[in-house]
């Protein structure tokens, strides 16, 4: 006798999920919010390692066109740029797109053009029009509420191919090593597990590789740290009030006591010129994000 048996795979709206996902975890982006950032943000601190990892996997060819969406302070534009590229940097910010404009008249970069502009704006309107550029490329700024849209969109402008990359779970603002020491499981991690499903759910199979980075955070003190740390522990949970959460917020305290460490380089300017505080962590955090990218054949 034959069981009938459902697949939870092919039955699994990923971005119905992803939807809930982002209601679920935290506010949606806001530009205000990184208007204010943008003040600690340059190229100049921009992780090279990663820079050049992913330009090395975007393989991006002499004289291609590229859309760099949520370009930030121009981190993949400006090189780009410098390499003769035509780009249209777009981003909703304007304080992050105010220090691009700054970087391209200091470097002298005169094929980049930022146009201010997010993902839920008509991208027409804004003359960002299907098969603009050969390339698109979208690097950590995937934050939105409709994920198919934006993977559809990004592959709709690119004449040849799309490349992005997204969390793997460890990101700037979750770090997976601490969580699992403290005994907590991150339920809002892995954002690349949506993209690359809702990609082959769209009849698209993309290349998957990885790229490291590192991060050494520096502290004013024990509770500028722990305070750091817990807004991590509540992100990650659903429950922020359960006696779970709090006991894992009391090991978090151990932790932080424990790998909390004086800072030898502390009053040296970081990679971003702030000067270093006088506390850091006894390890490096290592942050992995997924690249994903797909050919368009639009050629």
């Amino acid at each position: 006798m034959t069981q009938n048996f459902t697949p939870l795979l092919s039955t699994t709206d990923w971005n119905e999920e992803w939807k809930r996902l982002q209601i679920a975890r935290r506010k949606a982006d806001n530009s205000a919010y990184w208007d204010k950032r943008s003040k600690t943000f340059s190229t100049k601190d921009a992780p090279n390692a990663y820079v050049d990892r992913f330009l090395e996997l975007a393989r991006i060819e002499p004289g291609e066109t590229v859309f760099d969406m949520g370009c930030g302070t121009g981190a993949l534009s400006i090189p780009l740029g410098r390499e003769g590229h035509k780009v249209v940097a777009a981003d909703f910010s304007q304080g992050m797109l105010d220090i691009l404009d700054g970087e391209l008249a200091e470097n002298g970069i005169a094929t980049v053009f930022p146009k201010l502009m997010s993902w839920e704006d008509d991208w027409e309107a804004h003359g960002v029009r299907e098969g603009m550029t050969d390339v698109a490329i979208a690097s950590r700024s995937i934050a939105v509420s409709d994920m198919k849209a934006a993977l559809m969109r990004l592959t709709s402008v690119a004449r040849r191919r799309v490349c992005i990359t997204l969390s793997t779970g460890s990101s700037p603002r979750m770090d997976e090593r601490i969580l699992s020491d403290i005994g907590v499981k991150n339920e809002f991690g892995n954002d690349f597990l949506y993209a690359f499903n809702i990609l082959v759910g769209e009849g698209i199979m993309p290349e998957v590789s990885y790229i490291k980075s590192t991060r050494t955070d520096t502290f004013e003190s024990f509770d500028d740290a722990y305070d750091g740390f817990s807004r991590m522990v509540l992100d990650a949970v659903s429950d922020k009030e359960s006696p779970e959460t709090s006991a894992a917020l009391d090991r978090l305290r151990t932790w932080t006591e424990q790998h909390l460490v004086a800072n030898p380089e502390a009053g040296e300017p970081d990679k971003k010129g702030v000067p270093q505080k006088p506390f850091k962590l006894d390890c490096t955090r290592i942050v992995t994000w997924a690249f994903l990218a797909w050919d368009t054949a639009r050629r």
